[in-house]
């Protein structure tokens, strides 16, 4: 398949069963809104070292938030509930609590409850109160800057991880002006976030290493410098390889999202330095959700 001048491999993005929520950051402004939610959502790259993998979803107009003031959606990601729990409750405690003016309110519902607000109200140390609004329990608890306002619990529900698409060029400028296109894009799609940063990846991993405490390590069959010492699955003329990874609700979401993107590359034509889109997978082994490049491209029922 080629679009455009640029070659769309003929293979699948594997990806894997994760659990998933979403939380929705007020604030005063969009700016502090902003700074609660890059705080929450700082180190949240990849489960393999980080826990979780989150991100900025979109913003909010104050006629769409829970508190009529300009906010934010957060989506986390994790590979199973304990460890999403543990991970939004560190992180609203230390980065939605302490920041001014901030509130926390769920974005999603789903028979599965997990703490929002619950445990976060004994910082009060028994002068916080609740109210119960439309079946909805939430937390004033007093702090300096006047009371912390949170929703006691969110919604947890089923989701996906690791859809992602590789980005071949003759140069990494190249790469990367393609990768950026292909972001802005796909920001637009809802459901979905590359927690990357910047959306990102340019340290593609493989599973397994030559070293035993290693479970992950260098997709060498990509990397350009290792062309003549690998299996590589590089021509003489690619020079970068970007990648970009996706997590998700639905399939449907990362399949939108994948589409989108790789359009927006494809737009920008083989001038642009870009050769090839191609998909990390392990044969089918890590997971079983796999994203395939010619079906989503071409249309076909996925």
């Amino acid at each position: 398949m080629i679009i455009n001048g640029v070659q769309i491999d003929e293979t699948f993005a594997e990806a894997f069963n994760m659990r998933g929520t979403r939380v929705i950051i007020t604030a005063q402004n969009l700016k502090w809104a902003y700074h609660a939610a890059n705080a929450m959502t700082g180190f949240a790259t990849s489960v393999i070292g980080c826990g979780v993998e989150a991100g900025i979803e979109r913003e909010m107009t104050e006629d769409e938030t829970p508190d009529g003031r300009p906010g934010v959606s957060i989506l986390m990601f994790a590979m199973g509930s304990k460890v999403l729990m543990q991970q939004l409750e560190t992180r609203m405690g230390q980065c939605i609590l302490t920041c001014p003016t901030a509130a926390a309110f769920s974005g999603i519902d789903s028979d599965e409850k997990i703490n929002l607000g619950k445990n976060l109200r004994f910082f009060g140390d028994g002068y916080q109160t609740s109210k119960l609004i439309s079946a909805k329990r939430y937390w004033r608890v007093p702090v300096m800057d006047g009371e912390f306002l949170c929703e006691e619990t969110t919604g947890m529900v089923r989701a996906i991880g690791g859809g992602n698409f590789l980005i071949l060029a003759t140069s990494q400028p190249a790469a990367l002006a393609a990768a950026e296109a292909a972001i802005t894009a796909m920001k637009k799609i809802p459901n979905v976030i590359m927690p990357f940063p910047g959306g990102v990846v340019r340290s593609g991993s493989k599973v397994g290493s030559k070293y035993k405490t290693m479970f992950a390590s260098t997709n060498d069959a990509f990397c350009p410098t290792l062309k003549g010492a690998t299996n590589t699955e590089l021509s003489p003329e690619i020079e970068s390889v970007m990648e970009i990874v996706i997590d998700g609700i639905g399939f449907d979401d990362i399949a939108e999202s994948m589409r989108v993107g790789i359009q927006a590359i494809c737009d920008l034509g083989e001038s642009s330095g870009v050769k090839r889109i191609s998909a990390g997978n392990y044969g089918g082994k890590l997971g079983p959700h796999h994203f395939k490049l010619h079906e989503i491209m071409s249309g076909h029922k996925l």
